[in-house]
């Protein structure tokens, strides 16, 4: 059993600083790292399984240069955000299903991962210890940011001998600050993931490689880069950081899990959502010509939410979308934050109060 949250914190010689409230401009903020009070950690070694872990205050960790993160990448992440009700208590979103995918990914590196109950416990931990920073209602929301990477220092390749999992907070806005819907370009000549890959779980080896052409894009004034498959570069894959959905007439359509596509928990609640509302929702191959043919195209993440995409750019023809308020992403957008933030009754079981 862990230790309780006012034990560990009285055992630091604080109190979540007294419970100040931080100063923070809620109005202005945006998605960037705003340093919190404490982290949660948790070793255990190879062949092992974790077990206890503590809060600590936030800072620095040391590892070695020797280490599985550091050396061969051995290491994955995951995020999910926290919400402070209009009456003032705090709600988690699904974390049970980050749970279950960061012990898919550690499946896959050869990693140990903790139990559901020490990942739900640990981000519950992790909150309360940082509660003044989960901003007001409607101003935002606290990102929780837990990975799991190998500690231990190993020269050769192989699995690391020790694991750490950490947990640490920080207040954020919106992703895309300022802008209500994106511009994608197409990237031909870079691919996210290719079969039989990890395109379909969290690895931090998978993000590094794209920025390159989200660089690129950037610098020719697009939000965002639309990947295509390393197969036969005729069908969508992801965003940089996001899964992509095409709707036409009733029918919502969004690539299949299975192979390079990470299986997102907003894709999945999207998808949840759009089927209680009576759309036809298809998880299979979308091709790039359908997605330019599409009545609206939307993308979905822990960051960006539900987002409309204005627009997608392919070999210098711009095709543009629906992004009034009328859209079915906005629709599907209000329905999930409304559930999110506790205006709208949690049918589906999703929030898990954390005080």
């Amino acid at each position: 059993m862990a230790p309780s949250l006012n034990s560990t914190l009285e055992a630091n010689g604080n109190s979540s600083n007294d419970g100040k409230s931080p100063d923070v401009n809620w109005e202005e903020m945006g998605f960037s790292l705003t340093p919190t009070d404490y982290m949660y950690v948790m070793k255990c070694s190879i062949g092992d399984n974790f077990s206890q872990g503590s809060l600590i205050p936030f800072g620095n960790i040391e590892l070695s240069p020797c280490s599985g993160i550091l050396n061969y990448g051995q290491g994955l992440f995951e995020g999910l955000k926290a919400y402070r009700k209009e009456d003032g208590r705090i709600l988690l979103f699904r974390p049970e299903q980050n749970a279950l995918r960061m012990k898919a990914g550690a499946e896959r590196l050869c990693m140990p991962s903790p139990s559901i109950e020490q990942f739900v416990d640990a981000v519950k931990q992790a909150v309360l210890a940082n509660e003044r920073w989960v901003p007001p209602f409607g101003k935002g929301s606290m990102y929780v940011r837990p990975l799991l990477m190998g500690s231990g220092a190993s020269l050769g390749l192989g699995p690391a001998p020790e694991y750490t999992f950490l947990v640490y907070v920080s207040p954020v806005g919106s992703y895309h600050k300022g802008q209500r819907s994106l511009n994608l370009v197409v990237e031909e000549k870079q691919h996210r993931a290719s079969p039989g890959g990890t395109g379909g779980i969290k690895t931090v080896a998978n993000y590094s490689p794209v920025l390159d052409a989200l660089t690129r894009a950037k610098a020719q004034g697009f939000s965002e880069v639309l990947f295509l498959d390393a197969t036969t570069g005729k069908y969508i894959d992801e965003g940089s950081a996001c899964n992509i959905f095409s709707v036409k007439g009733n029918s919502i359509s969004t690539p299949p899990t299975h192979g390079t596509i990470l299986p997102g928990i907003t894709r999945k609640s999207i998808i949840e959502i759009a089927r209680k509302l009576g759309y036809q929702v298809e998880e299979r191959p979308v091709a790039l010509d359908e997605l330019l043919d599409a009545d609206e195209v939307f993308c979905t993440g822990t960051a960006v939410v539900v987002t409309s995409i204005g627009s997608v750019t392919h070999q210098g023809r711009r095709v543009e979308y629906k992004t009034q308020a009328d859209t079915v992403c906005q629709k599907l957008r209000e329905t999930l934050t409304g559930i999110q933030m506790g205006g709208l009754e949690d049918t589906m079981g999703w929030m898990v109060e954390v005080n």
